[in-house]
């Protein structure tokens, strides 16, 4: 039987999955965003029609047809038209918004930024921020710790990303922090145009302001080689001595800056739920923690083996970025499906994550599944992939990694900290995931 023969088309879209107009299926991924993919998936399986603003998006769930998407072996999925569509103008140029052999240029001066010995410089560096942060945060019932973490590291941010940027008050670092959430917040808006008091009219006045806080120090970083992130996009060169000009790295720090600020603290807010809800596991991290100093480098960050099985596990419960986007820009075939050229892509990597067939009790928090003797993520290539995979896998991800276990080895060493075993919390899915009540958290000293 011929490959023809045994390819298929896109499933109609049934009589109550259209959504509503417009809108498409957009309130019901807000509302729950994993109900809504198993609903895909029993429906249609791998390769699903999705309503979404206006177009039928393919939705691709399971770890097979996620794989065929971001390994992306014949070259049918581009990354720079589908988030352009949903954040284009906002991440203009990012790394995520390339492809080809611009993107692998890009990314291979970049990678001079990510090297180990800059990442163990950068570690070293985030420590006092994470200090000054954490060291003020109040004891008490119902913290709000999500807001608390988002100006954390918006301020780790500015120290390792912008060498400090001591010149600038609390007030403009506040001007920048809403701005980076106008801009995470345009995925969702039905009005995509610069018009007033709608999403992409707050996202547009945010890259504004983002960009004239960026120039406005980049003559500095110019001028002057230091060992903060903005002053290393500067002066980096590819093998072939490449540079970037000025507005590859102002491109880029926005969109750097983006990912490290809201994905870490998706991933560290939903690590104190889980521990707050697990005391033993709180108290197990803990005893690695005290094991060592106040600032711990990075080969020491590296032994906080509990600590890594938390982060993973939280990764794997709450996706920071559930669903990344693709544009088909030729005829392919996923799982024998025919995905037409011009497609509008959605794969749901969440849903891996979750799925009976992958995990034991995928709904249960187990971070021993990650452990040496289980190793459940192996159960397939792509069965646990939060950073997602391919040319595009987050360039970040050991940034990230090292960021998060600073930030809780500070408060397990300095903070004892409870939540309800019952709390579910209350996630806005409108763009990136995060508890719209702030994630309360009792919070003590010891």
């Amino acid at each position: 039987m011929t490959t023809e023969q045994v390819t298929r088309d896109l499933p109609a879209v049934r009589r109550g999955d259209h959504g509503l107009p417009l809108l498409g299926r957009v309130t019901a991924y807000a509302k729950d965003p994993v109900a809504l993919m198993r609903h895909q998936w029993e429906t249609y399986g791998p390769v699903s029609p999705f309503p979404f603003l206006g177009q039928t998006f393919v939705m691709l769930l399971g770890p097979d047809a996620c794989e065929e998407a971001l390994r992306n072996g014949d070259k049918a999925f581009a990354n720079g038209p589908a988030w352009g569509r949903l954040v284009g103008p906002f991440f203009h140029r990012g790394l995520m918004l390339l492809d080809g052999e611009e993107h692998h240029l890009h990314r291979r001066i970049m990678q001079e930024a990510f090297t180990r010995d800059r990442l163990a410089s950068y570690v070293e560096a985030m420590h006092p921020a994470i200090a000054r942060g954490v060291d003020t945060w109040p004891a008490g019932d119902g913290f709000r710790c999500y807001p608390a973490l988002k100006q954390l590291t918006l301020d780790i941010a500015a120290d390792i990303f912008m060498g400090g940027a001591v010149d600038t008050s609390p007030e403009e670092m506040q001007r920048v922090n809403e701005a980076f959430i106008a801009c995470v917040q345009a995925a969702s808006g039905v009005v995509r145009a610069d018009v007033p008091f709608t999403r992409w009219g707050r996202a547009h006045r945010g890259r504004r302001v983002l960009e004239e806080f960026l120039r406005h120090y980049l003559p500095a970083k110019r001028a002057e080689r230091t060992d903060d992130l903005f002053s290393v996009l500067c002066h980096i060169e590819g093998e072939g001595g490449e540079r970037f000009s000025d507005d590859d790295v102002v491109n880029h720090m926005i969109f750097l800056m983006m990912a490290a600020h809201d994905t870490s603290t998706i991933t560290t807010s939903t690590m104190l739920q889980h521990l707050g809800q697990h005391p033993e596991w709180q108290e197990r991290c803990r005893a690695e923690s005290l094991a060592l100093g106040e600032a711990p480098s990075l080969a020491e960050l590296e032994q906080l083996t509990s600590l890594d099985l938390v982060m993973k596990e939280s990764l794997r419960l709450r996706a920071p970025v559930p669903m990344l986007a693709r544009r088909a820009v030729k005829d392919t075939v996923v799982q024998g499906v025919r995905v037409p050229a011009g497609s509008h892509v959605a794969v749901g990597v969440q849903f891996s994550h979750l799925m009976d067939d992958l995990w034991t009790e995928p709904d249960r928090f187990d971070p021993d599944r990650f452990g040496p003797e289980r190793r459940e993520d192996k159960s397939h290539r792509y069965a646990w992939s939060p950073f997602g995979g391919g040319v595009h896998k987050c360039i970040g991800l050991h940034f990230a990694g090292a960021e998060v276990k600073a930030i809780l080895h500070r408060l397990l060493r300095t903070h004892r900290w409870s939540v309800d075993p019952s709390y579910v919390a209350p996630l806005d899915n409108h763009s990136l995931p995060f508890p719209k009540d702030g994630q309360p958290i009792d919070l003590v000293r010891p």
